[in-house]
């Protein structure tokens, strides 16, 4: 008699995957709040904060532009991950498919191919819009590319899973909400996403700021966006590309600890 072997992990997580953008594309008023509210602000701060530096060749807005495409994978990864874990806790998801076959490690790679897709997305987005409205340029060399890559990857993964720790923190999904907006929209200003450069900020600002992943992913897209010259403007005065890595990548191994000790099915797991 023929046994037939389960699914694995991985390919039970890409099926869980699909469901999810499935789930997220015909939800037709998420898709634009998620892809359009990070372009609308780099528009309309981009254009009223737009003007010359103490670098002629960058303009406040570029600076701006650059910082904040990193500011949006960092909306999609750690927002919509935390507010999307609560509701499924609340609404008995989780609770559901904890009652299934299905391994909670494929639940996590589900989400982590809508992330990544949906980061995916909106990077290309930000970037089209940069590109038109401010100038920005395209990277012109092969290691510019590979830098975006890496630092993609290892922002989109740190957030993703800073982003399950955050959404088990509070009972309910509306308290997710403000709780995960408050830490975003804090960080985007001691991160200098709004403010530039961001040596107009207080330093002991930027040193707090210089914990968390949201100031050292747009300081490496502004390295990818940016030329040489720009470095200038950051408070180290280079682009501290090893910096970047080794706080990104830390992230993912502390946030990896962190998602494994606080994650929940449910608000009674506590």
């Amino acid at each position: 008699m023929t046994t037939l072997a389960l699914p694995g992990t991985l390919s039970l997580g890409r099926s869980r995957g699909s469901a999810e953008l499935r789930q997220f594309f015909r939800n037709k008023e998420q898709v634009v709040f998620t892809f359009s509210l990070p372009a609308i602000l780099m528009i309309l701060l981009g254009s009223m904060l737009n003007g010359p530096t103490t670098q002629s060749s960058v303009s406040s807005g570029q600076l701006l532009a650059a910082g904040m495409i990193g500011a949006g994978i960092v909306s999609t990864s750690f927002n919509s991950m935390g507010i999307g874990l609560a509701a499924d806790r609340e609404s008995g998801a989780l609770k559901r498919l904890r009652g299934t076959p299905m391994p909670a490690a494929s639940y996590f790679v589900g989400k982590m191919v809508l992330v990544a897709v949906t980061s995916a997305v909106q990077s290309a987005l930000m970037i089209a819009v940069a590109v038109l409205m401010f100038q920005l340029h395209l990277p012109s060399e092969p290691a510019q590319w590979l830098t975006l890559a890496w630092v993609f990857v290892l922002g989109t993964v740190s957030c993703t899973l800073l982003g399950i720790v955050i959404g088990s923190v509070p009972r309910s999904t509306n308290g997710v909400v403000a709780l995960v907006n408050l830490v975003y929209l804090v960080l985007q200003f001691m991160s200098g996403v709004f403010v530039t450069p961001i040596t107009h900020l207080p330093k002991v600002m930027v040193d707090i700021a210089s914990v968390f992943p949201l100031k050292w992913v747009c300081q490496g897209f502004r390295s990818v966006f940016l030329p040489p010259a720009a470095a200038a403007q950051e408070m180290a005065g280079t682009w501290e590309l090893s910096t970047v890595a080794l706080v990104l990548g830390a992230w993912c191994v502390a946030g990896l600890l962190l998602a494994r000790l606080t994650f929940r099915w449910t608000n009674e797991d506590r």
